[in-house]
Formats: C-alpha cells, structure tokens, sequence
C-alpha cells in the first residue's frame, strides 16, 4: 500500500467519504495532485467536485488557487439539501481556512466558462465517467475538448476516475455490474479507451494505468461510502464479488501540446 502523508493527516473517514464520491477520497486526490506536480503557482480547475472536500485539500495541502466547476445539486443522501454542490464547497472552503484560495461556479463540462488558455492545471476525479454513462462516448470527449481549450500550452489535466481491467466482467460479476437502466458498466472502461478518448480530444498523453491501490481504495469505499453502509447489498456487495478482479481505478495524465492555441 502507497503512502499519502497529505491524506494521512485527515483520518475521519466517514466524514470525508460523506464530502467527496468515488473510492480514494483523499488519497486518490493526492495521488493525481503529485502527478500533475501541483504547486502555489498554480491555478487550477477542478471539474466535478460533489461536495467540494477534495477541492479545498488542493487547495490547502498544495497552495494553489483552485476554481471549481460542478453543475448538479445536492439530492445524493441524508444530506442532501437540494442546494448547488457548489454551496457545500464555500462551507468546507470555510472550515478547512481556504476560501480565499477556493471559488465554486455551478457550471459544467462542455459549457466550461472561461476563455482559452487559461489555467495552469486541471485535475478530475471521479467525474466524467458520469458523462460517459448517461450521454455516450461522443459526448466524454467533447468534454475533454472544451478542459483542454481552457488549460495554457504545456498544462497538465490529471484525470482519475472507476475503470475496469479490459476484460468482460467474470460470470458471477457480471450480473451485478450491469442491471439497471443506468448500470456500473455504462460508465466504467479501460485505461486504454479512455486514452483513446485524450487523443481524439488532442492531448498528448503523459502516462496512463491502474491506480496501485485501486483494489484498497474500492474497499475503504465499501466501507465508509454512506450509500454501500446504508445499502449493503448493492455497490458494497458487488465490490465484494468482484475481490480485485475486474473492477479497477483508472487514471490518465495529459498535457496540451505546447503549440496549441486553443
């Protein structure tokens, strides 16, 4: 298991997992941060943020400006107040001492409103996968197109999200990962296709592969995501079939080419 001191130094992990979506939580935030080499210089985009926590840890672990972008609003949980997720980032924006350093907009990929060339970094976790799901493949790379029209030549876009090993699901898995209208396998694919999306899009692609702890982090997610706590039988009991064989935590780094003018 790979050490994250930044992620170390926030162990309520029932409230962290309540703040942000997706296995990792702040580790898998600090995972893409280094990738990315995040520093007080920069100003970053952060695309897709639930309730904003890993937000305000870039901010406050790595110095940088962070201006955040999330379209939906609240209704996931206990906690859901109908409110833009953006609201709930001001709030932990203020409890983590960042909100000088953090600015939420309720906007979203592809309408990104900002101009070309723009930021110095942006960083996605556990976001556009969702695009993939409910609008097709076409649509996950219009996204990437307009994060790579705002980023300045040479900038780098972390992107980690659910992935899957690049194989069809096991016989006893499979059941599990794609009933439902909107189900798991709608939104999950390989590293390699999601490479392939990067480069329709134009960026270059830096380095791509499995989080190493992916298998860890979807356990730690089984256990303290307030819906597999609350709903034993669904992601935590798939989580649970799967046991590392097929479901993963995929993740790509990308660079706009330096002689890109959009």
């Amino acid at each position: 298991m790979t050490h994250y001191p930044k992620a170390a130094k926030y162990p309520d992990l029932v409230h962290i997992y309540s703040q942000c979506s997706g296995p990792g939580a702040l580790r898998a935030a600090e995972f893409v941060a280094d990738k990315i080499a995040l520093s007080p210089a920069m100003t970053v985009l952060d695309i897709g943020i639930f309730r904003g926590i890993q937000t305000c840890f870039l901010a406050k672990e790595y110095g940088c400006e962070v201006i955040a972008i999330d379209p939906w609003v609240d209704n996931f949980d206990s906690e859901g107040d109908g409110k833009p997720y953006v609201d709930h980032l001001r709030r932990n924006a203020r409890q983590w001492g960042v909100e000088n350093a953090v600015t939420g907009i309720q906007a979203g990929v592809p309408h990104v409103p900002f101009m070309d060339n723009t930021f110095d970094a942006a960083y996605s976790t556990t976001a556009l996968e969702m695009i993939r799901g409910f609008d097709g493949n076409d649509a996950y790379i219009t996204a990437l197109d307009s994060i790579l029209r705002v980023l300045k030549p040479g900038a780098l876009f972390g992107m980690a999200e659910p992935m899957h090993q690049g194989f069809p699901p096991p016989a006893d898995l499979a059941p599990l990962v794609s009933e439902g209208e909107l189900s798991f396998d709608k939104f999950v694919v390989s590293p390699e296709e999601t490479v392939e999306c990067f480069l329709q899009a134009g960026f270059e692609v830096c380095e791509a592969g499995h989080a190493e702890d992916a298998r860890d982090w979807w356990v730690e997610f089984s256990q303290y995501d307030w819906e597999c706590r609350r709903n034993p039988e669904g992601d935590r009991h798939m989580i649970e079939v799967d046991a590392g064989r097929w479901l993963s935590f995929g993740y790509v780094i990308a660079r706009k080419p330096t002689g890109s003018a959009t």
